[in-house]
């Protein structure tokens, strides 16, 4: 079976992981620091924050955007849970945005429409998570714009695009935007195993995080305690925290793999253009890449155009797994979860995260896959077709 994704461990990743086995610190020592400065330095951003996925990191953003019981947050249905759940962690209520017809991110215009109503209404979002559907960047000078107007901090869930960037300017710079968080999940284009970071420009959101991160409890008791407290072993819990820390283990392996980073976009891409040209036909909807975005290419997700191919969505998609091909679907759409069905959401409210998830079928893509396994997947898939 080839899989849609899989992680690369070369032998220097394996030795950085050892070193830190051979050490003094496992936890707590200094390779969360030098992966964080290592990644923050990279993309451009002030602070780093590193956690242990990149679910505790969208939590501790939205606890240190001060969300909370009685605020809403505002994502869009084509993601993850995690990026809906963040805001219910907080007490939060959540609601949606339709997604763009091609770029399949959050669409702008829904955006805009919705905050008319919502501002006549007097219910506006606190907090609006962009999500990078499958490395592409989403239009985030347009959303910061919106976020001036109609006062909403805003979250940039790019788990999925570590690596791309706009027009020129790397994803998690956090220049239009307050937080920007990342995944290391080994299907994301690094992996720490699990692993997640958010980074921002603002000194006291990282202070927040990194406080949040790790029991709300700080020995830099001088920056919080109305007293000196000068003894070694005192410290002080300010806030309800969690814990959220990354192991060294963990960033030393994802310090390493972010040396491969640049390679491995680059090897997204190429293989991307492949299946561009490979699969260009009208049963097909390929993915879009907005000019002036570099996408990460985490996901290669096609859709199956209803009543121009000769077999259903799910025909093809077991077609394909019959062949060895291991697809999956990114995603089912969050509002109509269970869970948020209970919270009063329901078929229809968001058409176009409906119909493709309805229609995806997301394609191996990975930096270790073969052009032989490529064409295998190529050739599959328009067998699946029925051609």
């Amino acid at each position: 079976m080839i899989p849609y994704g899989r992680q690369e461990i070369t032998q220097t990743d394996i030795d950085a992981v050892v070193a830190v086995l051979r050490s003094d610190f496992l936890t707590q020592g200094l390779a969360v620091p030098a992966f964080e400065n290592a990644l923050r330095t990279r993309v451009g951003a002030e602070h780093a924050v590193a956690v242990n996925s990149a679910t505790s990191a969208l939590h501790i953003a939205c606890e240190a955007l001060g969300l909370a019981a009685g605020d809403l947050l505002w994502t869009c249905p084509n993601t993850f849970v995690a990026s809906a759940n963040c805001g219910r962690y907080c007490g939060a209520d959540v609601d949606f945005v339709d997604i763009d017809p091609s770029t399949w991110n959050l669409s702008v215009p829904r955006l805009a429409e919705k905050l008319v109503a919502a501002k006549r209404a007097g219910r506006l979002p606190k907090v609006v998570v962009p999500v990078h559907f499958g490395g592409q960047p989403s239009e985030q000078q347009a959303i910061y714009e919106l976020s001036r107007r109609y006062g909403f901090r805003i979250l940039e869930d790019a788990s999925h695009s570590v690596g791309a960037a706009r027009d020129g300017e790397p994803v998690g710079s956090c220049r239009w935007s307050d937080i920007t968080v990342f995944s290391f999940h080994p299907v994301k284009i690094i992996t720490s195993g699990e692993g997640g970071m958010a980074l921002t420009n603002n000194a006291g959101l990282a202070e927040r995080m990194a406080l949040m991160r790790s029991h709300g409890i700080t020995r830099d008791v001088t920056r919080y305690s109305v007293r000196d407290r000068t003894a070694p072993w005192y410290y002080e819990q300010q806030a309800l925290g969690f814990n959220y820390r990354m192991t060294d283990i963990q960033a030393a392996l994802g310090a390493s793999q972010l040396q491969r980073l640049g390679q491995y976009v680059e090897r997204r891409n190429l293989l991307a253009r492949r299946y561009d040209a490979a699969l260009a036909c009208d049963c097909l909807q390929l993915p879009t890449v907005l000019p002036g975005n570099l996408s990460s290419f985490h996901l290669y997700p096609v859709r199956v155009r209803p009543n121009r191919s000769a077999r259903t969505h799910r025909e093809v998609f077991d077609a394909l797994r019959e062949r060895g091909i291991g697809v999956n679907l990114h995603y089912l759409p969050v509002h109509l979860q269970p869970y948020y069905r209970r919270l009063g959401f329901a078929d229809g409210q968001f058409p176009e995260a409906e119909a493709f998830g309805q229609q995806a079928i997301t394609l191996p893509l990975y930096p270790g896959l073969t052009e032989a396994q490529q064409d295998q997947v190529v050739k599959a898939m328009f067998g699946a077709l029925g051609r």
